[in-house]
């Protein structure tokens, strides 16, 4: 027979085997819960373009990242341009690292090259390119001819200019008058009537070229 005493211990008994089953059941909640926290914030801190760290409290704060590359595959290589220096234009630097980056005899004429393509309105990778296919940035031309493009060149003679900014001004309007105007407007297209000979290989090097200014290959 249970008496008034034993039922009072196992009373005692339960609500003590009760304690320490729901005291467990809450540890390994919390637990649970602290090692998903975890893994979240390590997820959230490996998302490219933004940056995690935590103050003495504990709390996260979201720093945004102000410079990105603009090709992960380039690494080192790639040209920090972020809405270019205090939301500005870019290009201007792009053509500059461009230029600088194969020690082109242009380099000087960077500024000029991106108003010659302001004021013709085509693209600002144009003259580049093109001189990048046609002379390795003007480090291949005729002699004293500043002709860094290829054009006008052929078995009557060479066209020569007295200097760079001369021959620029010339082959941006050429380009113009020529190509763009008559909606020559891809490498592909201005191939056929610049280089049409050319068994792809042209429109392909321009290609590339443009893509590496693009990409912040630079």
């Amino acid at each position: 027979m249970i008496t008034c005493n034993d039922s009072l211990s196992m009373n005692k008994l339960f609500l003590n085997i009760s304690r320490v089953f729901f005291g467990s059941v809450l540890m390994v909640l919390f637990l649970v819960f602290s090692y998903v926290g975890v893994l979240y914030l390590a997820k959230a801190e490996s998302k490219s373009g933004e940056l995690f760290t935590f103050n003495a409290l504990g709390d996260t704060n979201l720093l945004a990242v102000k410079e990105a590359s603009l090709s992960d595959e380039v690494g080192d290589k790639a040209v920090l341009v972020n809405e270019a220096v205090g939301g500005g234009d870019a290009r201007p630097i792009i053509i500059k690292k461009y230029l600088e980056k194969y020690k082109s005899p242009l380099l000087p004429y960077s500024d000029l090259i991106f108003e010659l393509s302001e004021v013709y309105d085509f693209e600002y990778y144009w003259i580049v390119a093109i001189a990048q296919q046609e002379s390795n940035l003007c480090k291949k031309i005729p002699e004293d001819s500043h002709n860094c493009w290829g054009y006008g060149i052929h078995a009557r003679g060479t066209l020569k200019f007295e200097n760079y900014e001369t021959a620029l001004n010339s082959f941006a309007a050429y380009l113009k008058r020529e190509y763009f105007d008559k909606g020559l407007d891809t490498p592909e297209l201005i191939m056929q009537k610049y280089c049409p000979h050319s068994n792809g290989s042209w429109a392909f090097g321009v290609n590339q070229f443009i893509r590496e200014m693009e990409n912040g290959q630079i």
